[in-house]
């Protein structure tokens, strides 16, 4: 079995050993959000693209072992020229852009080193219903649509995908990467199960389901390995259920962590995990999943906007604050990327002070 290594881990891994955090200087003039020791600086609007494209509707982002920073929209089916995956360098500075085969349904993004090459693993719902395995340049290693032998879905989804949404339905959002090389995928807007993968993108199972916790689920959206402890666990963002459910690494439920409001996915860095939230804010948690700081939160008035007009008038976003967080990842400083659900796409930038 080759030597696997996810981007994120790679960056957990990695944290002792890595210079000193990157910091800003502070001044009572900046623009901070977070609290005590966890403080960072805002920048909305930070990866800026060439003329040529235009933000959609932002979902997903990672980064690479040279801290470059990948995006992915869910992009317009319409609008199959334009690519939906963009490529910054760790300035923000447009790189390159390629993707356009998962305009109108582009959404997990995830970087996994293996024997020494990054690649980037892509989840598409919608229309697409498709996982892929990508070189950084955007070709692709091996593609796979809904896997029939779990005898989860109906006739024709995997050899006649179309946008039929349902629990018979394969939908999958996000990406875990195991020790041994095996990933999970997190079919988060399909089955509501979690399946395992073995490195060359073969199915092996699944577990979950549909229903009311402790081992099955409300839209399984995000999905982490949490290596912080000395065994490691599977990290569910169980977004429905506004709670995030914990697994030992053979699929067994072990606890649920609540109080969350519609988490979305999950990363780690050092001691820290990151949980973005699409109800207005980003969590971030200790190893004991307790809460030491709250970035960005604006849940009372987005909360309150039951016609979702914040999400569509950038005129309504207020600085400092976050209207529908869908992912967020650390980069090998341990500063955040932030990107939002909403219609013209925004990815922000908080640099840890």
């Amino acid at each position: 079995m080759a030597h696997s290594l996810s981007r994120r881990r790679f960056l957990v891994a990695t944290a002792a050993a890595a210079p000193a955090i990157v910091t800003a200087k502070r001044t009572a003039a900046q623009n901070l959000v977070g609290q005590g020791d966890y403080q960072f600086q805002y920048q909305h609007a930070w990866p800026q693209l060439p003329d040529k494209y235009h933000w959609q509707t932002t979902h997903n982002v990672t980064v690479d072992p040279d801290n470059r920073l990948y995006v992915i929209h869910e992009g317009k089916s319409n609008l199959a020229d334009h690519p939906s995956i963009f490529v910054f360098d760790e300035d923000g500075r447009f790189i390159k852009a390629f993707g356009e085969q998962f305009q109108g349904g582009g959404h997990g993004l995830d970087i996994r080193v293996e024997d020494g090459t990054p690649y980037l693993y892509v989840s598409a719902y919608q229309h697409l219903k498709t996982i892929c395995k990508l070189t950084l340049d955007g070709e692709v290693v091996w593609q796979r649509f809904a896997p029939m032998k779990s005898g989860r879905y109906a006739d024709g989804e995997s050899t006649n995908p179309q946008g039929v949404w349902g629990r018979d339905r394969f939908m999958p959002t996000n990406f875990a990467f195991l020790d041994n090389g095996d990933f999970l995928v997190a079919d988060g807007y399909g089955a509501y199960v979690v399946h395992q993968y073995d490195v060359d993108g073969h199915w092996k199972g699944f577990f979950g389901g549909a229903g009311d916790g402790q081992g099955t689920f409300n839209l399984p959206h995000g999905i982490w390995i949490d290596r912080r402890a000395d065994s490691q666990s599977i990290v569910v963002a169980d977004r429905a259920h506004n709670t995030l459910q914990v697994f030992d690494i053979d699929h067994n439920y072990q606890t649920t962590i609540d109080g969350f409001g519609l988490p979305a996915n999950i990363d780690t860095h050092g001691e820290l995990m990151l949980v973005p939230e699409l109800v207005a804010r980003v969590s971030l948690l200790d190893a004991n999943y307790q809460s030491v700081a709250t970035l960005g939160d604006d849940r009372e008035r987005v909360s309150a906007d039951s016609k979702r007009a914040i999400r569509s008038d950038p005129r309504k976003w207020q600085d400092g604050k976050f209207v529908h967080p869908h992912d967020a990842c650390f980069d090998k400083h341990g500063n955040i990327i932030v990107a939002e659900w909403v219609a013209t796409g925004r990815v922000t930038k908080l640099t840890r002070v």
